[in-house]
């Protein structure tokens, strides 16, 4: 595992392709099914392609489809990459479930869910709104994860348990959030203004509903079943439904 620092995307692949290979001398039952999932790769966005096409298609030719649309994506936006990677050390270092990379580049859905917004996203912005949206539906669908493909996502975001998580269009969130499972996201059906802007190192918990024209200042937490609809600042804890204030600390340390 990557400790303390972030590391370039080539060096966080050398790091999941060690991972495997002491799995695979460890447990050559579990490491043989490693070589359609790394070994097979030459870097870190094929297999990354390859994990959004095993978890979105449903046959042979859709998984193929869809890990082909994710290579196009990362080939034409790099930066696609580097998001993603950032994204997994993310985890890696703050996920207390997990010790290393590769378990939740294979296993943590959130995290695939993530980068098939990322990708959908990238259509979206393309004019490729039919195919976006496809991809939303797919993920929704498997993976229990729907974000909108016109929504805003920073890097070092972290779906945890990512069950029933809805962010709807145009949402904005920032940097280093984290999302708990039944989390929803969006405008109001009768104000169909400004959606949501999460900011930086919010978390956001189990059930919370944050809607309509609303900020979430840098920092701030909001607790599990809250209910939003007003501005939480910056370092903020709200509770409740509707949700009050219970504490400000002064902004600026990590949820």
């Amino acid at each position: 595992m990557i400790q303390n620092a972030i590391a370039p995307v080539d060096q966080l692949w050398r790091s999941v392709r060690r991972e495997a290979e002491n799995i695979l001398a460890n447990d050559p039952l579990f490491g043989a099914s490693l070589s359609s999932a790394i070994f097979d790769h030459a870097d870190f966005g094929r297999a990354l392609a390859h994990q959004i096409g095993e978890r979105l298609g449903k046959t042979a030719d859709d998984r193929e489809l869809f890990a082909r649309v994710a290579r196009e994506a990362f080939h034409a936006a790099p930066d696609l990459i580097d998001a993603a990677s950032l994204d997994l050390q993310s985890i890696a270092v703050h996920d207390p479930a997990t010790k290393g990379l590769l378990p939740p580049l294979l296993n943590f859905k959130g995290y695939v869910a993530l980068q098939a917004w990322r990708v959908s996203n990238w259509l979206w912005l393309h004019e490729r709104t039919d195919l976006a949206l496809l991809l939303q539906s797919l993920s929704s669908d498997s993976l229990q994860v729907s974000i909108h493909p016109s929504a805003s996502i920073g890097t070092s975001v972290f779906l945890d348990h990512a069950t029933g998580i809805i962010v709807g269009a145009f949402a904005v969130i920032g940097d280093e959030v984290t999302i708990l499972q039944n989390v929803t996201i969006g405008r109001k059906q009768a104000l169909p203004g400004r959606a949501p802007r999460i900011g930086r190192g919010v978390l956001l918990s189990t059930g919370a509903t944050i809607l309509g024209d609303v900020s979430i200042g840098d920092f701030a937490k909001i607790g599990a079943g809250a209910l939003i609809e007003q501005d939480v600042p910056a370092g903020c804890t709200a509770v409740g439904m509707p949700a009050r204030l219970v504490n400000c600390a002064e902004a600026g340390l990590p949820a």
